[in-house]
């Protein structure tokens, strides 16, 4: 069993390599790495394909329910066992249906005990870890050419719906996500607005609005507002049904 430990106090990470050296005579394992946040984690386990990963739940940057999210869009994701000093959080491991949870300060039976469910156990999936994340993610994780792209979603301008992909608009390219744009509304709802059945806008990325000619699905033009974008050149049209939430919500937010 291949180990990657993840957690941002470095006692912490000597904690468990020592109690995983104590019980190496009940399961053979090997720790291939250490990271101190699930932003590091992730890049190691594309690296080093861990079968089980021990993750802190609270860490800077990204903690161990948002990592066990982009886990899952490896080709084998790992296991998870969550680790933690609060009951509350333990209680989310649970919902999620993680391997399990080690209460700190961890101890030798009990990390035994997790090892030897891990080798059996399925990753949750995605649906039943974001209904349990009391947080929305900092990141989108991207799959590009058998690798794993992080995308900040303060990064991101916009958000479009086509066909069966998203498609996430930085200033610096565009990525395409699988993933429900109705899903991605209420997770970062403060952060995007929708603008139309099929865009979300950044909130703090709207300038302005402007009137244009908008094509329809038969080719004919009309005027319609537009939304103007900070970094980006493309406006956006804004459906008559939305406008008036939109401007109101664009002219009442506070200043960035």
């Amino acid at each position: 069993m291949k180990i990657l430990i993840v957690d941002d106090e470095a006692p912490a990470r000597r904690r468990l390599r020592e109690l995983l050296s104590d019980v190496s005579g009940e399961l053979a394992h090997s720790v291939v790495g250490e990271a101190v946040n699930g932003v590091e984690a992730l890049a190691l386990a594309e690296q080093l394909q861990p079968d089980l990963v021990l993750a802190d739940m609270q860490m800077p940057r990204m903690g161990g329910l948002e990592l066990a999210r982009h886990l899952l869009k490896l080709a084998a994701p790992p296991a998870v066992v969550f680790v933690t000093a609060h009951d509350e959080f333990a209680l989310a491991a649970f919902e999620v249906h993680a391997v399990d949870y080690l209460m700190k300060p961890v101890r030798a039976e009990r990390l035994l005990e997790s090892l030897k469910k891990a080798g059996s156990h399925l990753p949750p999936v995605d649906s039943v870890l974001a209904a349990a994340t009391r947080d929305a993610r900092r990141h989108f994780s991207i799959s590009e050419r058998g690798r794993i792209a992080l995308v900040p979603v303060e990064e991101v301008i916009y958000l479009r719906a086509e066909l069966k992909y998203v498609t996430v608009h930085t200033a610096g390219r565009d990525y395409l996500l699988e993933e429900s744009l109705t899903r991605l509304e209420e997770e970062f709802a403060g952060r995007f607005i929708r603008i139309h059945r099929s865009a979300l806008v950044a909130i703090d990325r709207i300038t302005g609005f402007e009137k244009g000619a908008v094509a329809d699905t038969e080719g004919e033009s009309a005027m319609q507002w537009l939304v103007v974008l900070k970094d980006c050149l493309e406006k956006l049209p804004v459906s008559r049904r939305l406008w008036g939430t939109v401007k109101d919500l664009a002219r009442n937010r506070p200043p960035v």
